[in-house]
């Protein structure tokens, strides 16, 4: 059987430290073409895994019917575009997180993957990850008992990246620190509540400590150096309540706040038991046994989440198998964001119809 050609589109650190590698580890594909506007970039990527052409037009790639999968690792305003795009010329896309800017732009693409047929992932790569799927796999089983909330926190002391650049320009990321690390925190909360459907979502976000770009204080800076001409228009600080079918959610989530501590932790809330997860690392569940309160602490064998999103994407190209990831189910992480960004704007709080649509409350 022929290998599964691929293409990279945006050849930056998401590509660079996480998709290429899982490519290049997977027997079953051959990355074709490496795709930057920045060509030097592309070509970079060619040298350091000796395969593959550089070039910076998209379009070259939707008109070779060789490839067949394409991940998108591009800024955030053109995920809706590209995706489209490649969906069209009868492509398979790995989109990376989020889905798009803004709700509507992602309904875009799950439209756009329905007359398609082919297949469109967002690269929400925790749900490949040992641990979540370990709490998920808790929850399903009763061993929390009754799932009744779900508490997120988010919280850097001053860790905007690249202020005044594109991660701080609303026109190019669609937001700030709810959509970029939002969207993962609360993607796994989704996930191992069995995706439930969000009925009403009240939020604030604040745009505070990165406002006076030239005279932001930081110790440093990841996607810098601060750009003082540049714009900030995006939330550095969020807090929001979600009702839905199954738990109700709350979070807090800066990339900047006047507290030294960082916070990155899921607390999920049973009748029977609760589980505090660090992002990215282990989780204790808090219970009691014969009458007296309990711990444990689970280490469980890591793997690469960025590999098993990749080897299931591409397992996905040859069987059309519907994964966690697709479309269809992360289009609710997507209404959420949304909905805590209208809430904000209206400072009220937001029903949500089971079709999607929204009701002003």
């Amino acid at each position: 059987m022929s290998k599964i050609k691929a293409a990279i589109i945006g050849c930056g650190a998401i590509a660079s430290n996480a998709h290429i590698k899982a490519y290049m580890n997977n027997a079953d594909a051959e990355i074709k073409y490496f795709c930057d506007i920045d060509l030097a970039r592309a070509e970079q990527a060619v040298l350091a895994n000796g395969c593959g052409t550089a070039i910076s037009d998209y379009r070259i790639i939707l008109e070779d019917p060789e490839v067949e999968a394409v991940s998108v690792c591009t800024p955030n305003h053109l995920h809706a575009p590209i995706s489209i795009a490649c969906l069209q010329a009868g492509k398979h896309v790995l989109c990376e997180k989020p889905a798009a800017r803004t709700y509507e732009e992602a309904l875009t693409m799950q439209q756009a993957q329905h007359n398609a047929g082919t297949t469109l992932n967002i690269g929400v790569v925790n749900r490949f990850n040992a641990n979540v799927n370990a709490i998920k796999r808790m929850i399903e089983a009763g061993e929390l008992g009754e799932l009744y909330h779900v508490y997120v926190s988010f919280r850097s002391h001053r860790s905007i990246p690249g202020l005044g650049g594109a991660f701080t320009t609303k026109a190019v990321a669609g937001g700030g620190a709810l959509i970029d690390w939002g969207v993962h925190f609360l993607d796994i909360v989704m996930y191992c509540a069995g995706d439930p459907r969000p009925v009403t979502v009240s939020g604030q976000a604040y745009s505070k400590l990165g406002s006076d770009i030239a005279g932001y204080a930081y110790t440093n800076m990841w996607a810098g150096p601060p750009n003082p001409s540049g714009t900030y228009d995006v939330d550095d600080f969020v807090t929001g309540l979600i009702r839905t079918e199954g738990p109700t959610i709350s979070l807090n989530g800066a990339w900047a706040q006047n507290i030294g501590v960082e916070e990155m932790f899921i607390d999920f809330l049973g009748d029977k038991a609760g589980i505090r997860l660090q992002y990215g690392q282990d989780f204790i569940v808090y219970g009691t046994k014969d009458g007296a309160l309990s711990e444990t602490k689970l280490k469980l064998k890591q793997e690469d989440m960025f590999q098993n999103e990749i080897d299931a994407f591409l397992r996905c190209v040859r069987t059309g198998e519907k994964l966690a990831s697709h479309i269809d189910t992360v289009i609710l992480s997507s209404q959420i964001i949304q909905a805590i960004y209208d809430s904000s704007e209206q400072r009220g709080e937001i029903a949500l119809q089971a079709e999607g649509g929204r009701i002003e409350g």
